[in-house]
């Protein structure tokens, strides 16, 4: 059998061939149970990675108004769509929006100051400077002024 370290493809086809076959004593229990924790903080990254788009988006709609166009709008409106889907795919994930609004505005920020070569003291320090709730930050018609 494919070890997990070595072929990891190999290994989960494997591995799921013989849970599938109730061998369980030829299974790695461990790195199953930590493979699914992994699983887990990977769609809690994705959504963090789909805030992060939204809101570099939503500051560089505010800080440069004379940018705006159909591609950030369409940008904002696709994360936005993404973020509901991972949500509704992953109810559990619901109650942890608020801190991974919180863990991607900071990263946002950077990608704001990058994308627009303004500082980043342009922008609010922290999101809870910037004024909006959470609840506009996904909701479909909000889209902040300058």
């Amino acid at each position: 059998m494919s070890t997990y370290n070595t072929d990891y493809y190999a290994w989960t086809y494997e591995t799921a061939a013989k849970l599938r076959q109730e061998k369980f004593n030829e299974v790695d229990m461990n790195q199953i149970a930590e493979e699914l924790e992994e699983m887990g903080r990977s769609e809690l990254g994705e959504l963090e990675n789909r805030l992060i788009i939204i809101l570099a988006h939503l500051l560089k709609w505010q800080y440069q108004p004379d940018r705006r166009g159909n591609s950030w709008r369409l940008t904002i409106k696709e994360q936005r769509f993404r973020v509901k889907r991972v949500l509704r795919k992953n109810p559990s994930l619901k109650p942890k929006l608020s801190e991974a609004v919180l863990e991607a505005y900071i990263p946002a920020l950077m990608q704001a100051a990058r994308e627009t070569n303004l500082t980043e003291e342009t922008f609010p320090a922290a999101f809870e400077q910037t004024n909006w709730m959470i609840e506009q930050v996904l909701d479909e018609i909000f889209y902040p002024e300058d």
